[in-house]
């Protein structure tokens, strides 16, 4: 069985740490070695600049060092964890990848998506998520679940047109491709969803149907 790239994706308040431990409990109920991971981060320089991104010691922050910033770590990432483990034949599950970059500094920050793209294709080339999970759920819904959670980050400090900007985003990539993203309905129970995540990952994948 050959290595494979999820990536779970979706605004505040989606379910999405809930829902990754739920697809790792799958994956290895069916045999499957998983390495777990998330964005920024993954590595000891991702680390180091995930604090940087989501403190507040750096609240004034331009646009586009945040961008560079989030490659920067995507770009250890990518060459310390996500193609090692591939080559491996181990299937990794990522808390947030590139679509991210799109939704949140493009859509969110209002970055020219070509901007964006053209890192992506320095930094990855062509490769790409085997599936995308993307968590969606209405704005307001999101925003009181992740309140609940205690401080907020940098980012979920933003208001609420800029997680709409950031949901938009997201729904146009997937729209656009929709043969590897998954649309799963985030409002619903979590025994719901769970069951949705589940028959994305069989429809998806034949060899853990």
């Amino acid at each position: 069985m050959g290595g494979r790239f999820i990536t779970i994706e979706g605004t505040e308040g989606g379910g999405k740490s809930t829902q990754m431990a739920h697809v790792e409990r799958y994956l290895k109920g069916r045999g499957v070695e998983v390495v777990l991971t998330r964005e920024p981060g993954g590595t000891e320089l991702g680390e180091a600049l995930r604090e940087l991104l989501l403190g507040h010691r750096h609240d004034g922050m331009s646009s586009d060092a945040e961008l560079l910033m989030m490659f920067a770590a995507r770009a250890q990432h990518l060459e310390k964890v996500i193609r090692p483990a591939l080559a491996e034949g181990k299937w990794v599950l990522c808390d947030r990848f590139t679509d991210a970059s799109f939704a949140y500094q493009g859509g969110g920050r209002g970055i020219p998506f070509e901007h964006i793209a053209a890192l992506e294709q320095w930094v990855q080339g062509d490769f790409r998520p085997d599936l995308v999970l993307l968590f969606d759920l209405p704005v307001e819904v999101g925003l009181a679940r992740a309140g609940a959670r205690g401080a907020a980050d940098r980012f979920e400090k933003e208001q609420a047109e800029f997680f709409e900007r950031v949901r938009a985003a997201y729904l146009e990539r997937a729209g656009a491709a929709p043969e590897r993203y998954r649309i799963i309905d985030a409002s619903r129970t979590i025994e719901e969803v769970s069951a949705r995540v589940e028959g994305a990952l069989a429809e998806s994948f034949a060899e853990i149907a």
